[in-house]
């Protein structure tokens, strides 16, 4: 007898600046599921916060697309529920099972641990990293400090709250003494370099720790490092793999979010030219950086290689874009493994992770 397919819940949208960019990411998996594996049931989650399911089909994607009120859905913390509450004014609460959910939501509020974890208090398989990865991946600086308790080389930087720079901006301003220009200003959970700015002097220094202020009470302050920007792609959860590496070469003053989704105008080299050795030394450190954070499902590695071959990790996303330019396929694509296989490998993974958890003892009866 055939086996059923997975009813999948993809999550998308999402109270975050990069509600548009998960919109993109969210088609392109659409797209690539396999029908007879998989039944995909889009689930759009507004810019407000709302829930709502959409009609499986690409125009549900859409930015302009509005959802029918009729659609309104809870999700349920409760795992006796396996999934959504559908709210009808006339029908009432109807449950609406699925068997895994698939998020796709950058930034706050999808890839910071928060939906994760309402996943786990539901028992709910899902595709991606925990709520411990995804919050430490999302936060720069527990990241950074991750990274260095592994003996990761990352570069130098400092950060501040922002009630900081609010009651003595001052103090702030007298640590740029020590550093080294250019900086780049950042929110410290936000991804897509959103909120993010390049600090060639001082006179730009407020205004871009302003921008920053207005994405998060966490602004950190990176030194800007030499050297030939590197991704890399990693899958797996307990024994982890590293894709090829690739290269972004802007052509932007960096490489901004304009540049990423609506420019189109970087260049990805993929796989990236490196000399002898520094592929495996690039991956290593990808691994490295993944476990750090006790990765699991997904992340893509950015890092820098210096002039004198040395690896610099900058920061790990947990849930990489997925849209048709985004890095993580496309590395996993030049390693071998394509756009909807590596769909399934992350199903498989998910799967995997939610069986080993069922294994976790959770009370203290005798064995």
């Amino acid at each position: 007898m055939q086996n059923p397919r997975l009813r999948i819940a993809l999550v998308y949208g999402g109270q975050s600046a990069e509600h548009e960019v998960s919109l993109r990411s969210a088609r392109s998996i659409f797209d690539a599921m396999d029908r007879s594996k998989y039944d995909p049931l889009p689930i759009l989650i507004t810019q407000q916060g709302s829930w709502y399911s959409m009609p499986a089909e690409a125009a549900s994607f859409d930015p302009s697309v509005s959802p029918a009120r009729s659609n309104r859905l809870i999700f349920s913390p409760d795992p006796q529920h396996r999934g959504f509450l559908k709210v009808d004014g006339e029908s009432g609460i109807q449950p609406m099972h699925v068997d895994l959910v698939f998020p796709v939501l950058h930034g706050t509020y999808g890839e910071d641990g928060t939906i994760q974890g309402l996943l786990e208090m539901a028992h709910m398989p899902y595709v991606g990293c925990g709520v411990l990865a995804s919050a430490v991946g999302m936060d720069k600086i527990l990241m950074k400090k991750a990274f260095r308790e592994n003996g990761l080389n990352i570069g130098p930087y400092f950060w501040f709250f922002r009630a900081e720079w609010e009651s003595d901006p001052d103090k702030i301003t007298a640590k740029l003494k020590s550093a080294h220009f250019p900086l780049f200003v950042k929110p410290a959970n936000l991804g897509s370099s959103v909120g993010i700015s390049k600090v060639s002097d001082p006179s730009g220094f407020e205004a871009a720790v302003n921008l920053a202020a207005s994405y998060d009470r966490k602004i950190l302050v990176e030194d800007g490092i030499e050297g030939r920007e590197l991704e890399v792609s990693v899958l797996g959860n307990d024994h982890p793999k590293a894709s090829v590496a690739g290269e972004v070469i802007s052509h932007s003053s960096f490489y901004d979010y304009e540049e990423k989704y609506l420019k189109d105008t970087a260049e990805l080299v993929i796989p990236a030219e490196l000399p002898a050795g520094m592929l495996q030394k690039a991956q290593e450190a990808a691994i490295t950086a993944f476990r750090a954070v006790d990765g699991s499902g997904l992340g893509r590695v950015d890092m820098f290689l210096t002039p004198d071959n040395q690896v610099v990790v900058n920061e790990i996303n947990t849930l990489p874009g997925f849209t048709s330019i985004s890095m993580y396929p496309k590395l996993w694509e030049a390693t071998g493994l394509p756009y909807a296989q590596l769909v399934d490998r992350l199903v498989g993974l998910a799967q995997e992770r939610h069986r080993e958890k069922l294994t976790i003892r959770t009370d203290r009866k005798p064995v």
